[in-house]
């Protein structure tokens, strides 16, 4: 029989002040219920206190620092985010049911149909693979942790984008069948109900009074030939919730307005464009906010519930916010806020890159990558938050997002707008209408 002792908890934990002190208030009520429950204590780690390595986020580059030292002691590595709670009573009860062999446990999300965030696989019947609800917890067997870090430590593994973590980590553990599926665990759970071992509550971030309208300051980025289309979708939908709005465009369109930054428009990146909206955020011609929103001109956006994240966060300190992508994490790449989603800065974030001599290399570099790499030299770490969404719902686990209040989604490929914006972001949420 399992005592607690066999378990090795990790808290997928973030740098940033406010994440760390609520991994490190869940680390302490899970040794607290330890103690109580008196069956061992288990080990709890903080995984962005493993090391100096930013991108253990990622998992797999942490993974064979956790065996080195928890591996020959361990029968069980398991992952929660900070708001996840743990009955540990309860995990024992599950973690008792799989005899020691390679086990990948979770509670299971599968596509609906064929997603880009997932690189279309499995695009014949997206639904027969199995990913983890990192939300709910996810847990490895000694020997599956084992091998993995055989195979991370031998293997030329190719070092690309992470940009859907939960989905990638079980592609990598599958092997193209070489390695086991997930099984799911019913009694891993998001929503509380009778039997969970586990419940998260993406509410807790939404509790307390939002900042003012007046503290965040959005830029909307667009060109000449998405005037008459997306422009139209953000006045119709989230625009009026803004309280200092500019468009910028590669032309001056008094109907809009927009204001042109004297940047050409480019077809790929628009990193010229971005630091300009930087420099105009630091100005004088522009409202004083504590906050920096930059979207594009198809972003969908609730900015009351950004208002009521942005409580949780300190504008004197350094704050990149969004949704976290990743490049080259296996061999010491970088972080990014992707960009399609929304891109959160502080002032203090702003004032520390424009300091810098980090920029733009072309016009047309990806900004949001060439962000994450200046703001990864300079420290500053990246924040994630489930919450931004750079593709359409229809990309996402359905059973995931809707125990999510959602703050944004991105493109307006194949969807009407106005109506996803109605269903998951208007405050109403009149699903009934649609």
């Amino acid at each position: 029989m399992l005592c607690l002792e066999d378990v090795v908890i990790g808290i997928q934990s973030q740098r940033n002040s406010y994440h760390a002190r609520r991994s490190g208030q869940r680390k302490v009520e899970i040794l607290q219920q330890a103690a109580r429950l008196g069956q061992g204590v288990p080990v709890v780690v903080l995984l962005h206190e493993l090391s100096q390595y930013e991108g253990d986020w990622s998992i797999l580059p942490a993974l064979p620092r956790l065996f080195a030292k928890y591996g020959h002691s361990a029968s069980w590595l398991f992952f929660i985010e900070e708001e996840t709670e743990v009955t540990l009573s309860a995990l024992l009860e599950v973690l008792n049911r799989y005899p020691a062999q390679e086990w990948f446990l979770g509670k299971r999300l599968r596509d609906n149909e064929a997603s880009i965030i997932h690189h279309y696989a499995f695009s014949e019947d997206p639904s027969s693979f199995g990913y983890p609800d990192t939300a709910a917890g996810w847990a490895l067997s000694a020997p599956l942790l084992k091998r993995l870090t055989e195979r991370i430590q031998s293997e030329n593994l190719k070092s690309d984008f992470t940009i859907d973590l939960k989905h990638e980590i079980a592609l990598f553990i599958w092997e193209e069948g070489h390695g086991p599926k997930l099984t799911a665990v019913p009694e891993f759970c998001t929503e509380p109900r009778d039997g969970c071992a586990t419940t998260h509550f993406f509410l807790s971030y939404f509790r307390g009074d939002p900042v003012s309208k007046n503290d965040v300051f959005v830029a909307v980025k667009t060109c000449q030939k998405f005037h008459s289309d997306r422009v139209p979708v953000v006045k119709a939908t989230w625009e009026k919730d803004a309280g200092f709005l500019e468009y910028y465009s590669d032309v001056t369109d008094a109907s809009i307005p927009t204001i042109s930054l004297g940047v050409p428009n480019t077809e790929r990146g628009h990193c010229g464009k971005t630091f300009a909206i930087l420099r105009r955020f630091l100005s004088k011609a522009v409202p004083k906010a504590d906050w920096l929103l930059i979207v594009d001109d198809d972003t969908l956006i609730s900015l009351p519930r950004l208002r009521q994240l942005l409580r949780c966060y300190n504008p004197k300190e350094a704050v990149s916010l969004g949704e976290r992508y990743g490049y080259g994490l296996i061999q010491k790449g970088y972080s990014y806020t992707t960009g399609g989603g929304g891109m959160v800065l502080s002032r203090t974030a702003v004032s520390r890159l424009l300091s810098s001599s980090c920029g733009c290399y072309s016009d047309d570099a990806p900004d949001d990558m060439v962000l994450g790499r200046c703001f990864t030299t300079l420290g500053v770490p990246i924040t994630h938050s489930p919450l931004f969404h750079q593709a359409r719902p229809d990309d996402y686990s359905e059973e995931m997002i809707s125990t999510q209040h959602a703050i944004s989604f991105h493109k307006h490929w194949n969807v009407d707008p106005v109506a996803v914006y109605r269903y998951w972001l208007q405050d109403t949420r009149p699903r009934d209408e649609l």
